[in-house]
């Protein structure tokens, strides 16, 4: 845990859930303020002040969060903003008006999670996709049904023949293995982070829920001239800066680019550690127009897994987490059937070893949840 912070904040973290930029901001010597919707225990232990914001959607409320960003202790202070703002590019339009953005500008989120503009961009560039279009009108294929701006997979269904809306878009089933890019640009260049492999956590309403991720995935040397070329035309193209990341589904040799995140995310729990350098810090100076020549492997590999509720789960006051978990709840409270609980940590030799570890730990915390609900 992080020592008590002696100074106010000097920068603002808000996302869905804040505590992984907390803690990146907290490694690379900041001092964090955090807006999200959760205030876990140890978001509170990285941030003053953590704020939380109520939500009966699981999306950030607009209103809300500008009301808590005008806290006098907040007022201009740096924002680096995470899950949560894809589907709201004005949002961090009307944010930039009175505090300096540390990431993408709202006109480049805006122009990667387009659907229509994305996929057309990367036709032009010649970077598989896979095709994408305003309903579907029952064409042979198995197809998806997505939000336009929407995070962490649970929004992702199998599309119905008449499936549109406003707001949702249709996206052709590709086969394959989902892995995630993690990079730093600067606006024309790229330094690939490291890649990770990825997986889902599904339900039957949420099929393709994200679950978790592992890395670095040592690639294929192949994959060692195809991916940096490619990272580097979109970071061209779309003039993204700072922490982003392409999520990219592989099938062999062949491989399809399904979207780009334009602000840091969830491999940061993956990545942001010794020898590597502070990611926040890295993404600052990205944001900046700076670059590393070169980043340090990182030795090992490292899973961050979402634990959900299988049933309702109660959280009392006093209960003791253990240090490979995350993102704890504060109590006394209820888990819903479904909602994530914590996030799980997990080491080994490969990704796919420190996948099997965080899960054996998965269900460890699962059982002993289960013994404290049947007393």
């Amino acid at each position: 845990m992080a020592k008590p912070m002696a100074e106010g904040p000097d920068i603002v973290v808000a996302a869905l859930s804040a505590r992984a930029l907390a803690a990146a901001a907290r490694r690379a010597g900041r001092r964090p303020a955090s807006v999200d919707l959760f205030a876990d225990l140890d978001t509170r232990q990285l941030a003053e002040p953590c704020i939380r914001l109520d939500s009966d959607t699981m999306r950030l409320d607009s209103a809300a969060l500008r009301d808590a960003l005008a806290r006098p202790d907040l007022r201009g202070l740096p924002l680096v903003y995470g899950a949560g703002f894809e589907d709201d590019p004005a949002l961090l339009a009307r944010l930039a008006e009175d505090r300096p953005l540390l990431g993408n500008r709202p006109k480049v989120v805006a122009r990667v999670k387009d659907p229509f503009r994305f996929a057309a961009t990367l036709a032009r560039l010649g970077i598989p996709h896979p095709p994408v279009a305003a309903a579907w009108d029952g064409s042979p294929g198995e197809h998806l049904r997505k939000r336009i701006g929407g995070s962490g997979g649970a929004h992702i269904t199998p599309a119905k023949a008449g499936d549109t809306g406003p707001g949702w878009y249709i996206q052709r089933r590709i086969a394959g293995h989902a892995l995630s890019v993690l990079f730093l640009a600067d606006g024309d260049r790229a330094v690939i982070v490291g890649l990770s492999r990825q997986w889902t956590a599904p339900t039957t309403a949420s099929p393709f829920r994200y679950g978790g991720a592992a890395g670095p995935w040592r690639c294929p040397e192949r994959w060692g001239r195809i991916l940096p070329a490619m990272i580097g035309r979109l970071v061209a193209a779309f003039e993204l800066v700072g922490l982003n990341s392409a999520d990219v589904l592989v099938t062999g040799s062949d491989f399809h680019l399904l979207e780009i995140n334009p602000r840091p995310g969830a491999t940061l729990d993956v990545f942001d550690r010794p020898p590597m350098p502070p990611l926040l810090g890295l993404h600052l100076d990205a944001c900046g127009g700076r670059l590393p020549d070169r980043l340090p492997a990182l030795p090992g590999s490292r899973a961050a897994a979402v634990l959900y509720a299988d049933a309702p789960t109660r959280i009392e006051a006093g209960r003791r987490w253990p240090a490979w978990t995350a993102d704890r709840p504060a109590a006394p409270a209820v888990i819903g059937r479904g909602e994530p609980v914590c996030t799980v940590f997990g080491d080994g030799p490969s990704a796919t070893a420190a996948r099997h570890h965080a899960e054996r730990r998965q269900r460890e915390l699962a059982a002993l949840a289960a013994m404290e609900m049947q007393r």
